[in-house]
């Protein structure tokens, strides 16, 4: 019964996808304005321009210049549920609500040749009838050299084409004051109304010089009015449509009808294009204008030569429709026979595997009884066997366990020698340290120092801090680990707190471009009693690995609440910042001490586990979530504490100690003013980028080291500075340096994978890199050279060292910028594969497009799949010269060579190497070789 199922199953997929391959895949509907040869031209084109697409159904209906009857057209479309509506609005008021409510269900609407009083429309196509106007009077007035009587005969009054037809035309004339519109009337675009209005005017007015008519059926109409009474020759006819055919525009110009009408193009094809970008979702212009040009006697027979060359292929490509559609037919019928077939087939087929299936179903059946029962009894044994290994596991865990506890005893002596070492050598710092900030501190006060002197001191100042702070952190961490570090309770205004330090941290969040927002919940009451210290030092922390940890463009939020536990008010604040994730492994060691996630995150490893023991100080609770989407959260809840709460509390009298901040975190008040100032040096280097001097870009974490390298080169060179690894590649790509000095030891992308990847970047693979680490390991040597590094230098290091392998680095680089005059250096010099492969390349691209004389530099960057800036500075960074410098060089050594050995004349080389004149061939060539190509003919001959 199964497989009879699928087989019904199968039968009916085959016959809905038999039936479903008439049904259209998508329906137009087309409601046109009135039924003339201009719309029927429209029609036939969209009719044709629907075959070239597969499953499009177009019906269309026209409204003979009835604004109810086209109504009922589009609402007939709406109730028949078309997925497009074309309408070419009779007038554009009656139509505006009608179109308005099959935009707002949802049916998209093109407008064509005439628009409706609101925007609720899709698209709209059509020429621009207020610039046919102006080319209209403009015309006119030229024929009439700027003097005479005009009349004009409108199309509907209501519809937007007569209404802006009508504006461009007095716009044109109101340039030429003699030029006078006399008498104007509504001809409905018809001729009988234009020949009765025209009729009309001719009695009114003795003197008419001009007709402006808005189509070529009001035109001959006009026309007719004048012949009967013998005025046709003293004045000029002019039309709008330009349509080929008999009785149209373009006949009517030959038979000197009309002196000129303009093309006013239908476009059918380029509406139905339009149509199918919008039903498939692809991009498409909301408004598309076409163009328009006059028709006179001077290019009327070309017009009409072109346009019956254009019907005949009409006709052919009918009659090929009509063979494609008998084809269709018969294979629409080998189809249902094919299927017909297929259908018994599988039927037949479908009985033969039931058969099949049951007999084997049998066999397998009694198969498996007697495999089971096999299992069963090797089941059996395997359990007895598995038995034994738990039981000698046991015992192995049980050993383990024991070696564990010894192990622990022996690690927890070792951390607490590590402790009393890290102790007594931080009180041997102190001393030292002290004698170097002391001194510092009265030469800064120094009025006579210059400006590098000072820079200098103040580095040397902020790094003496750094390990001042550095030193007293292991020492009050000795001694929260000995439990002597007081706790002192003061009421705090939290929410007060909170918001004055925030401003800490907006010289970060500019600098990064983060998003740092601080909510609270309103109408709360955050007082309590809490050590101050210990509180900021907890919410600096946190907003300091935020910030640390937020990417550019991020997201950091700070929420404040008041929550309930337990019949006891806390006050709950939460940290989030987006881009960084710590996983569910990290997460459970985060507060532990000394704990790092990984060699790439800078810092002690205590700054988490001190956060905790202040909260846990507070008789508080801290908790951290992270996932990909979200980032990382730190909630930390606070009890509301009182006086007599702490009272009650002999306990809280136990003291643990808490650890400044790190000193080069962003909360902090030196490094706000700091991060400031970097800000600003950073847009001032932005701004004043000098590229006459060679450029070098400086990557290193440690705001300090750049200051400092960027002292010691900023008098030779421009010195370009990036925080990190990423920031170092995009800058590289940007500025393309003529070396680059980068730390090893960043987070992120360190050092030896940020010259990897700028090795294998076209752009800037023939950059020089100097690698900085404090590492003299041979095997991250090893690795920094298969990297592509081309220098190493170790830190601390010598800066007259430095200066001199910058120096050298950027001569030596200099020297292979001669390869495109001499080939034979290139092959010397020690130039990377890429750059080679880049050369040759391009030198051939310039000898195959040299001969174009339009040639630029986009066109070479495109072909070199590098945009014009990059291409600029690539190669003037190995040839010394500009591409255009180069292109011009070798289009005058190859005339040179054309000139010493072939008998064409200077003008002909002139044009065969891609020189827009003779004249300024010539001038290149006696700047580049001292005599001018006509003396080189001279010597030759």
């Amino acid at each position: 019964m199964g497989y009879t199922k699928w087989i019904a199953v199968l039968l009916c997929f085959l016959g809905m996808t038999a039936c479903r391959q008439d049904a259209p895949r998508f329906r137009i509907g087309v409601a046109q304005c009135s039924d003339d040869s201009w719309r029927h031209k429209m029609n036939d084109e969209i009719l044709r321009e629907a075959m070239f697409y597969d499953g499009v159904s177009v019906e269309i209906r026209s409204a003979a210049d009835d604004n109810r009857k086209q109504a009922e057209d589009v609402h007939y479309f709406i109730d028949e549920g078309v997925d497009l509506l074309i309408i070419s609005a009779n007038e554009a008021a009656p139509m505006t609500p009608i179109v308005e409510e099959a935009y707002q269900k949802g049916i998209p609407v093109i407008l064509v040749d005439r628009k409706i009083l609101s925007d609720k429309y899709t698209a709209y196509i059509g020429a621009d009838n207020y610039e046919i106007g102006r080319a209209v009077g403009n015309y006119i007035a030229s024929s009439l050299k700027g003097k005479g009587n005009v009349v004009e005969l409108t199309g509907l009054g209501g519809s937007t084409p007569a209404m802006e037809r009508h504006q461009g035309f007095m716009a044109a004339i109101s340039n030429f004051p003699d030029i006078k519109l006399i008498d104007k009337a509504d001809a409905a675009w018809e001729r009988e109304p234009a020949e009765v209005e025209m009729d009309s005017m001719l009695r009114r007015h003795p003197k008419i010089d001009a007709v402006y008519a808005h189509n070529d059926r009001i035109a001959p109409g006009a026309y007719q009015a004048a012949k009967k009474v013998g005025r046709e020759k003293e004045m000029i006819f002019v039309g709008i449509d330009a349509l080929p055919g008999k009785g149209n525009g373009l006949e009517m110009v030959l038979d000197s009808v009309l002196n000129a009408t303009f093309i006013y193009p239908t476009n059918g094809d380029k509406v139905m294009q339009l149509a199918m970008n919008i039903l498939e979702k692809k991009p498409y212009p909301r408004e598309t204008v076409m163009n328009t040009a006059v028709v006179d006697r001077t290019n009327a027979h070309v017009m009409q030569l072109q346009t019956t060359h254009i019907s005949e292929l009409d006709q052919k490509i009918e009659t090929l429709n009509g063979r494609i559609g008998g084809y269709l037919s018969r294979v629409a019928t080998q189809q249902v026979v094919m299927y017909g077939g297929l259908v018994i087939l599988l039927l037949v087929a479908g009985l033969l595997l039931v058969v099949y299936k049951s007999l084997r179903a049998k066999n397998r059946l009694n198969k498996e009884l007697s495999e089971q029962k096999k299992q069963l009894e090797e089941q059996r044994d395997k359990l007895e066997e598995q038995r034994d290994q738990l039981e000698e596991q046991r015992d192995k865990l049980e050993e383990q366990r024991d070696q564990l506890i010894q192990l622990s005893h022996q690690l927890e002596e070792a951390t607490h020698a590590k402790l009393v070492f890290f102790t007594n050598i931080s009180h041997d710092f102190r001393t030292p340290l002290t004698l170097v900030a002391d001194p510092v501190e009265h030469l800064l006060a120094d009025h006579t120092l210059s400006g590098d002197q000072h820079r200098m001191l103040m580095l040397i100042q902020r790094n003496v801090n750094i390990l001042l702070r550095l030193v007293n952190q292991i020492l009050d961490f000795r001694k929260y680990e000995n439990g002597k570090m007081e706790y002192t309770p003061v009421q705090v205004d939290v929410l007060s707190s909170f918001e004055g330090w925030n401003e800490s941290f907006l010289a970060a969040a500019r600098k990064k471009h983060i998003h740092f927002s601080f909510d609270n919940m309103p109408d709360m009451d955050y007082h309590t009693l809490a050590d101050m210290e210990k509180l900021e030092r907890i919410y600096f922390n946190l907003l300091s690995n935020a910030f640390k940890f937020t990417p550019e463009n991020g997201k950091i939020t700070v929420r404040l609440s008041s929550l309930t536990k337990q019949d006891t008010r806390w006050i709950r604040f939460t940290v989030a910042n987006t881009g960084s994730m710590i996983s569910a492994e990290h997460i459970r060691s985060i507060f532990d001490r000394f704990y790092k996630i990984d060699m790439h995150h800078a810092g002690s490893g205590i700054g988490l586990a001190l956060v905790k023991a202040f909260v846990e100080l507070h008789k508080g609770t801290i908790s951290v979530e992270s996932d990909e989407k979200q980032g990382t959260v730190f909630t930390v809840d606070l009890p509301v504490q009182t006086c007599e709460t702490i009272l009650a509390e002999d306990s809280l009298k136990s003291s643990i100690s808490a650890v400044p901040l790190n000193p080069a975190s962003p909360g902090s008040p030196a490094s706000s003013d700091l991060n400031g100032t970097l800000a600003a040096e950073e847009e001032e280097l932005e701004k004043g980028y000098d590229s006459s001097k060679p450029s070098v870009l400086v990557i290193d974490d440690n705001a300090d080291i750049r200051s400092y390298v960027r002292g010691l080169l900023h008098t030779d060179y421009t010195v370009i500075e990036a925080a990190d690894g990423s920031e170092g590649i995009r800058k590289a790509m940007k500025y393309v340096p003529d070396l680059i000095i980068s730390d090893v030891m960043m987070p992120g992308i360190d050092g030896i994978e940020c010259c990897r990847r700028l090795k294998s970047e076209l752009q800037t693979c023939h950059i020089p890199v100097i690698l900085l680490t404090a590492c003299s390991l041979d095997e991250q040597r090893i690795q920094g050279y298969d990297g592509g590094a081309d220098s190493y230098i170790s830190k601390p290091f010598s800066s007259q060292l430095l200066l001199a392998r910058v120096r050298n680095l950027i001569d030596s680089h200099r020297r292979l910028k001669q390869f495109f005059g001499d080939g034979q250096t290139l092959a010397k010099e020690d130039v990377c594969d890429m750059d080679k492969d880049f050369v040759e390349k391009f030198k051939a691209l310039i000898e195959a497009k040299m001969g174009d004389s339009n040639l630029n530099v986009e066109d070479l960057g495109k072909d070199m799949g590098l945009s014009r800036v990059q291409l600029y500075r690539k190669i003037k960074s190995l040839t010394n010269y500009s591409p255009n410098e180069l292109l011009r060089i070798a289009r005058l050594k190859k005339a040179a060579s054309l000139l010493a050995s072939s008998d064409m004349t200077v003008a002909e080389i002139g044009y065969e190497v891609g020189f827009s004149s003779p004249s300024y061939f010539t001038k290149c060539y006696r700047e580049q070789f001292g005599e001018s190509p006509t003396d080189l003919l001279k010597r030759k001959g």
